[in-house]
C-alpha cells in the first residue's frame, strides 16, 4: 500500500491545520501543513488589535512575544498551549502559496481557504499532471472544534490511504465518511 502525502491547510497555519497535522503525524502519516492568508493573525487583547506575524516566524518567537505581552490573557484563551503544541510539530507556520511540494490530498478547514487553494492551483503550471484531491470540511476556528475535526481528518485520511488508488475510491470513501461522521465534505480534483 502506497503512503499518501497529505497537506492540512487553514488560514494561518496555527490551529485547525496544526491540530490535524499533529494528529496525522502522531499516527505515522506523511503530512505537512500550511496557511493561505497574507500573514499569520492571532487574537489580541481586542478584535481590533490582533497579533500579526509574517509566515516563517518561528512558533517559539510568537510564543515568547505573547508571553511577554500578556501571559495571563494568552494562557486563558489557549494560545500559549496551542503554540507549545505547534513547536512540537514543526518550526514555523508556512504559506501554501509559497510551497511547491506535490501532495496526493489537500484538506482545508474553511470554504474560503479551499477557494484560495484552488485559485493558487489554477495559476500553477501543470507539469506532471499528477492528480491531487482537494477536500474541505468547514470547522469553526476554536480549540475544541479543531480537536474534534482532527480525529475526523485522521479517519478520512486513513480511509483514503486504505482504499488503494484514491482516484478509484474517492466517491465511495467520501460517502462513507459523511455517513459515519455526519460531517459534510466538498471536494474536487486538481492537477500538478
Amino acid at each position: 500500500m502506497r503512503q499518501l502525502r497529505f497537506a492540512m491547510v487553514c488560514a494561518s497555519n496555527q490551529n485547525r491545520s496544526m491540530e490535524a497535522h499533529a494528529m496525522l503525524k502522531k499516527h505515522g502519516m506523511n503530512v505537512s501543513s500550511f496557511g493561505v492568508g497574507a500573514h499569520v493573525k492571532l487574537p489580541g487583547p481586542s478584535q481590533k488589535e490582533p497579533n500579526v506575524y509574517k509566515f516563517g516566524t518561528p512558533y517559539k518567537t510568537i510564543y515568547d512575544d505573547l508571553t511577554a505581552k500578556d501571559p495571563e490573557l494568552y494562557t486563558r484563551n489557549g494560545l500559549l498551549q496551542m503554540l507549545r503544541r505547534n513547536m512540537g510539530v514543526k518550526l514555523a507556520p508556512e504559506r501554501y502559496q509559497e510551497n511547491r511540494d506535490q501532495f496526493d490530498v489537500v484538506v482545508t478547514f474553511e470554504e474560503r481557504v479551499m477557494e484560495q487553494v484552488l485559485e493558487d492551483m489554477s495559476h500553477r503550471p501543470q507539469v506532471s499532471l499528477q492528480p491531487v484531491l482537494v477536500c474541505n470540511m468547514d470547522v469553526k476556528d476554536n480549540h475544541e472544534e479543531a480537536a474534534h475535526a482532527a480525529t475526523q481528518t485522521l479517519k478520512l485520511c486513513q480511509m483514503l490511504e486504505q482504499g488503494g488508488e484514491w482516484e478509484d475510491c474517492v466517491d465511495a470513501v467520501v460517502a462513507q465518511f459523511q455517513q459515519e461522521t455526519g460531517r459534510r465534505l466538498t471536494y474536487t480534483i486538481c492537477y500538478y
